[in-house]
């Protein structure tokens, strides 16, 4: 019964007294597009590192296990592959966005 209550606490609609504007925070908690994209980026950099000094110590033969070095490569392609992805979606936005009309 206690939802029943806190709707009856709304009141009616023609109350204006108890109506708060919105108001939109000045500062935005989270870390801002290019934080992001940035950190991103740093991530796709590590990973192909990763992967080439994997390479090398396999060429080495300071790695005996090929899968590792695999997993590696992989791991790098995927996030290189996922990070042209993004870069042709918001250049297809910005795109989109240049040709709006005012």
């Amino acid at each position: 019964m206690g939802s029943i209550e806190a709707i009856r606490g709304i009141g009616s609609i023609g109350e204006t007294s108890s109506v708060r504007s919105i108001q939109r925070p000045s500062e935005t908690t989270g870390p801002n597009f290019k934080e992001t994209l940035s950190g991103f980026l740093k991530d796709v950099n590590s990973l192909q590192q990763n992967a080439d000094i994997s390479i090398q110590r396999l060429a080495a033969g300071e790695i005996t296990d090929v899968h590792q070095v695999m997993n590696a490569t992989e791991e790098a392609k995927v996030a290189f592959n996922m990070m042209m992805e993004v870069r042709n979606k918001v250049m297809t936005a910005y795109e989109e966005v240049m040709r709006m009309r005012l």
